[in-house]
Order: C-alpha cells, then structure tokens, then sequence
C-alpha cells in the first residue's frame, strides 16, 4: 500500500493526542477551497510504502499516541482497513478523516473496531452542497447515511465545516444543522488560502461572523468548536 505523505508529528489533527498524519490519495470530491488538490487528483508520487510507515511508527512507541488517515479521501484505499488493523495491533489510536462518501466502507472499519475517532466533513447545506464540493451534483444520500453511522458507532467524533465566505452564510448553517442534529460536537473551521488552494478570491468570513454561525448550531451538537480564530 502506497503512502502519499507524512508529517511525523502533529499537535492538532488528532484532539488530545499526539500523532502523526499519514495522506492517502484520490478523492470523490473537487472541492474549490482543498488544500491537498493535488493528492485529491491523483497526481502526488508515493513517499513510502506501509512496509516503511510501520517502520517508522515503530520507533514513534511511546512518543506518539495515535495515527491520523487523511487525503484525500482515505477510504478509497482498499488496503486501509488492514494498515488500520496492524496500527491498533502497536498499540496506537486510530483517527479517520472522511468526507462521508462512503458509509459501507466507513461501517466496515466502524463495526471492526478499527477506528478510535471520527472527523466527517459536512460541507454546506444540500442545496449548496455540490457547488461546494465541485461537481454538477451529488447524491447526499451516502452523506446522510455516514453521518448516521458515526452517531450511532464512533467511539468518539465531529462533524466539521470549512466556512469559506463565497460558500456559505446564514442558511448553510440551518441546512447544516439539519443534517446533524443531536450530534455530539461539530466544529466550524476558518477556511486558509494557500497556494495549492485550486480556486483563486477565496477568503474566510471574519471572525465575528464565525462566532455568529457558532452560536447559531448551539441547539444542534453537544459542543460546538471554533478552529483557526
């Protein structure tokens, strides 16, 4: 099984934990604000295969807590419900990011145990959800259904949005909040522009703003984050 990145140590992706984060590539999704649009089209070289991941990780015993699987979309490998396994078997936590296109893969690794915590994308409200993600349509129908089986089989989760400024406002949220109502916590990410980001004139809403929209999915989660204000 190929491996596409490392970053060896990270204080961030995994909540609670150190980890590291290990990118997978390919994605069904062409979202205008990614940061990894090139690992989601398939055109980033491998850096390592597992044999040498696992080689690494290895050496990582008692410095790291957990490995984190992102992309990309991560289950699009087929081989990764087994890495999962052989990672568990060393004794670190697992953390999966998705974007919920999946859910009969996402159950296979749910139901096996192979998954600690969960970090599904919910990208915009349906009626928006396909121009945030780039394509003509989508079917919310395998969105609807991961995020049932998240609530229902994660150990731990969150749900989570980028809030991009020329993508969503105060109706995404309501159309958002619907989705994933009596969830147990749903983070809100201010969205960052880089180089790599496909789309050019993006920005975040101020900080303000993103306050407002965490206030207004209160009634909706648990506990409702802020990331990057």
């Amino acid at each position: 099984m190929n491996i596409y990145g490392l970053m060896k140590l990270t204080l961030l992706d995994y909540p609670g934990h150190t980890a590291c984060t290990v990118f997978l590539s390919g994605c069904n999704y062409r979202c205008p604000f990614c940061h990894n649009i090139e690992l989601a089209r398939g055109e980033v070289p491998p850096e390592m295969d597992d044999t040498a991941f696992l080689t690494f990780l290895g050496k990582r015993k008692g410095l790291l807590d957990g490995v984190c699987f992102t992309g990309g979309e991560p289950l699009l490998t087929p081989e990764l419900p087994e890495l999962m396994e052989r990672v568990r078997a060393m004794g670190f936590a697992v953390k999966l990011d998705t974007d919920g296109g999946f859910p009969s893969r996402l159950e296979n690794v749910l139901t096996r145990g192979l998954v600690d915590y969960v970090a599904m994308d919910v990208k915009n409200s349906p009626e928006r959800y396909a121009q945030t993600v780039g394509l003509p349509k989508t079917d919310l129908a395998p969105v609807r259904e991961s995020i049932r089986l998240i609530k229902e089989l994660a150990p731990d989760y969150e749900f989570r949005t980028t809030v991009v400024a020329q993508l969503h406002d105060e109706s995404s949220f309501a159309g958002i909040g619907e989705m994933i109502r009596g969830a147990r916590r749903y983070v809100i990410q201010k969205f960052t522009d880089r180089d790599t980001v496909p789309f050019a004139g993006l920005s975040a809403p101020d900080d303000d703003k993103l306050r407002s929209y965490a206030a207004f999915m209160a009634p909706y989660a648990g506990e409702v984050l802020l990331r990057g204000i």
